[in-house]
């Protein structure tokens, strides 16, 4: 009885957890279907009954939601191919390879995500002014590789590492070259941390706002972070527009959600593949 109480006692407090920590998403959710006038009140309204979409017409028709959707989209794309690719033959030089400077280019990982990114907004802002790439897609993705980079090589060296060298070793007596062994021995075990890289380098990036604001100043190069804070500025007669504000929120947390329910299928599914088979 002692046991099954305290199984009871750890579930409720876990579900108590569980609601505090999705109460705000459900308010936000609640809230962008509810008129300025019922959000207005001092009682507040729980269930959306009555509710209408007309705020997420008003975000998407206007104001410039799909053309800062697509510049979201498209650094995200280009910042998650670039990083996955540079991180993963970096991991695997370093785990697998000993050459001179092996430890200070590790070291020098380590440091670098150390330091705050806003100490490094002059000399990032100085650097893509002078190639002329402000507000460009080329100069915000460039800064974007370079942010997520040093920590999802750090992150891709545990799981390469964890991969028995045996394995490639035995592939390549076997006739494969070593890039046919990392391929076909390697990848597939790593798989697990190339999707839990790649979430890391989408949300960082897809919810980046300080850099962006940096550099890309033109309000018609924007990413979604920036067209949320544009709707925040506005008013009607000095009181937000809490209702749109509700709305923008949820159309930018959506595609995280998505991406993320896709991804945790293939997370298993490279779990479950990534098994060494005897």
């Amino acid at each position: 009885m002692g046991r099954r109480l305290k199984r009871w006692l750890a579930a409720l407090t876990a579900l108590i957890v569980a609601a505090m920590w999705a109460f705000p998403v459900y308010w936000m959710i609640n809230s962008s279907f509810l008129t300025p006038l019922t959000i207005s009140r001092l009682t507040p309204t729980f269930l959306p009954f009555g509710g209408t979409f007309q705020n997420y017409r008003n975000v998407t028709n206007d104001t410039p939601f799909f053309e800062s959707l697509k510049m979201s989209v498209i650094v995200v794309a280009v910042a998650l191919v670039v990083c996955i690719v540079f991180a993963t033959l970096a991991a695997l030089a370093i785990s697998r390879f000993r050459f001179r400077g092996r430890r200070t280019f590790v070291l020098t990982i380590i440091l670098v995500q150390m330091l705050p990114a806003e100490a490094m907004f002059i000399a990032q802002y100085k650097m893509i002014s002078g190639l002329g790439l402000l507000n460009s897609l080329a100069g915000v993705s460039i800064i974007y590789v370079a942010m997520v980079v040093p920590f999802t090589i750090w992150m891709l060296r545990g799981f390469v590492a964890g991969v028995p060298v045996d394995l490639e070793e035995a592939a390549m007596v076997d006739g494969c070259t070593r890039l046919g062994a990392f391929r076909r021995i390697t990848f597939p075990l790593i798989a697990p941390g190339l999707v839990a890289s790649g979430v890391f380098a989408f949300i960082q990036v897809w919810n980046e706002f300080a850099l962006a604001s940096v550099l890309l100043t033109d309000d018609e190069v924007q990413t979604l972070p920036l067209w949320l804070r544009d709707i925040a500025q506005q008013s009607n007669l000095g009181a937000p527009e809490w209702g749109q504000i509700m709305a923008g929120s949820v159309l930018v947390a959506i595609p995280v959600i998505i991406f993320f329910v896709i991804v945790q299928g293939r997370m298993a599914q490279g779990l479950v593949g990534g098994a060494v088979k005897g």
